[in-house]
């Protein structure tokens, strides 16, 4: 297949001021922590240092905590809506003014391609904010009571796929109910986190309404299991949202998981072939298959799976992989050494397990994380990639006659968070979403968020909404 040659189109570095080392944001402040090692944060395109980042420790989380409580006794929660949501206005503004900022800071630290984090995740980001805005003097109409009250302190521990976008899913809602927060970045991504503490600054927001503590696991741990946190929000591993649901287990500490997933992504004979061929990259490819939702299953009806696979193959062939912050790249780095080792092992297994691996050909940088779009046949049920997060670029492919047996093997999986269906037939879109247990089913779509729109999943996925009116629920006192 010819193939375009694109001259390099780099975005430009000089535009985001990265400091050489970065203390925690408490109380409307920087400062040093006071009992963790600091560690570094790096490039996963490069392998190049970023920054130098603190780390917060079970004292350094305590005053956290208490300044979040102090702001939400005095100030955040007896605030009118109306006054709050001036704030949260006034911080989407500043994210869209920062936007071309942040979308690079994210790149950088995270190894998504410039395109995903300025088309797809800073618009996302500033949409949330706008949106829980105008909640903020309306909460009575969000379904939870006459007279809704805020929970208190939330403490919120995002993961490292979509920092900022966490970011703005778990703090939005939070401040519109009249909440403050604790949030802990993922300790690979917290560049783009405490640019927003930055933020917060600059709109004035008063001191110990937003705290951000960084750290790795002794850091999360520390913050969900404190005695002076009312809510906790947790999006990240199956594992780590047990974990969590013990510790908060038999305290009165609301809890809201969203966690793994191993969606079925479902094409019909009907289904338009051109438009699903691109369904299936952005669904698992996109941002390198570092999406909780990504569509890891392939479910192609038998009587066009050639057809299929032969097209997506082709497809494939045309991506373009390698530098980030190129404007051409459809496939960044991998986030970190391990998530690479883990990926490599799982893809291993499926060769072992009998099942078939290709890769179109291309050459990978020789620093950093890399790792090529990969698509395995010759799959059953009963393989570990069919069965297990792998969160890459890897994708599974399976077979089905019947829409019933699509179905079943769409629900066979420990996971619900979302599926995806591609046909002509409207009542086939509508019969199968009813039947699949999955808290998202796109038709003829896949990846498409909106911060009006619930987002979240059922069984080991996790349970709890976050966006549109449902995502307020949450953090309000029912």
């Amino acid at each position: 297949m010819s193939r375009f040659e694109y001259a390099p189109a780099p975005e430009s570095r000089a535009i985001v001021d990265i400091k050489s080392s970065y203390g925690l944001f408490i109380n409307g402040a920087f400062t040093e922590a006071t009992d963790g090692k600091p560690f570094k944060t790096v490039s996963p395109a490069s392998e190049e240092v970023l920054a130098e980042v603190s780390e917060a420790g079970p004292a350094d989380v305590d005053r956290a905590v208490k300044a979040a409580r102090k702001a939400y006794e005095k100030v955040w929660g007896p605030m009118a809506g109306r006054d709050r949501a001036k704030y949260l206005y006034r911080i989407a503004r500043l994210i869209q003014e920062r936007s071309r900022e942040l979308a690079v800071l994210e790149s950088l630290d995270n190894g998504k391609p410039i395109r995903e984090s300025r088309d797809v995740d800073l618009p996302l980001v500033a949409a949330h904010f706008f949106y829980y805005a105008g909640w903020a003097d309306k909460l009575e109409y969000a379904g939870a009571g006459a007279d809704p009250q805020p929970l208190g302190v939330a403490a919120q521990v995002i993961p490292w796929n979509f920092p900022l976008m966490m970011l703005a899913w778990k703090i939005a809602p939070a401040l519109a109910a009249g909440n403050t927060v604790v949030l802990k970045p993922a300790e690979t991504t917290p560049l783009t986190a405490l640019a927003f503490a930055e933020i917060c600054q600059q709109a004035d927001l008063p001191p110990g309404v937003v705290n951000i503590v960084t750290g790795a696991g002794r850091t999360g741990q520390a913050l969900v299991e404190h005695e002076g946190v009312d809510k906790v929000a947790f999006t990240g591993s199956t594992a780590v949202g047990r974990a969590i649901a013990k510790s908060v287990a038999g305290t009165d500490k609301k809890l809201t998981l969203e966690l793994g997933g191993k969606a079925a992504n479902i094409v019909f004979e009907d289904a338009p072939i051109d438009q699903t061929i691109e369904g299936i990259v952005n669904g698992i490819f996109f941002n390198q298959g570092h999406v909780c939702c990504a569509g890891s299953r392939l479910l192609v009806q038998e009587s066009v799976y050639d057809e299929v696979l032969a097209r997506l193959k082709r497809r494939m062939s045309s991506l373009r992989m390698g530098d980030p912050l190129d404007k051409n790249t459809d496939i960044g780095a991998i986030n970190s050494a391990e998530q690479l080792a883990r990926i490599r092992e799982l893809s291993q297994i499926g060769e072992d397990e009998g099942s078939e691996r290709w890769s179109p050909e291309c050459e990978l940088p020789t620093q950093g994380f890399w790792f090529p779009p990969t698509v395995f046949t010759g799959v059953s049920q009963a393989h570990r990639i069919a069965r297990e997060e792998i969160f890459g670029p890897v994708l599974s492919v399976l077979t089905f006659r019947t829409p019933a047996e699509a179905v079943e093997k769409a629900n066979n999986t420990p996971f619900g968070l979302s599926a995806g269906v591609w046909t002509e037939k409207g009542s086939r879109i509508l019969w199968m979403a009813s039947q699949l247990r999955a808290g998202v089913v796109w038709a003829n779509t896949f990846n498409r968020f909106d911060p009006t729109s619930p987002f979240g999943g059922y069984k080991e996925s996790g349970y709890g909404r976050e966006g549109g009116r449902h995502g307020l629920e949450a953090y309000l006192a029912h």
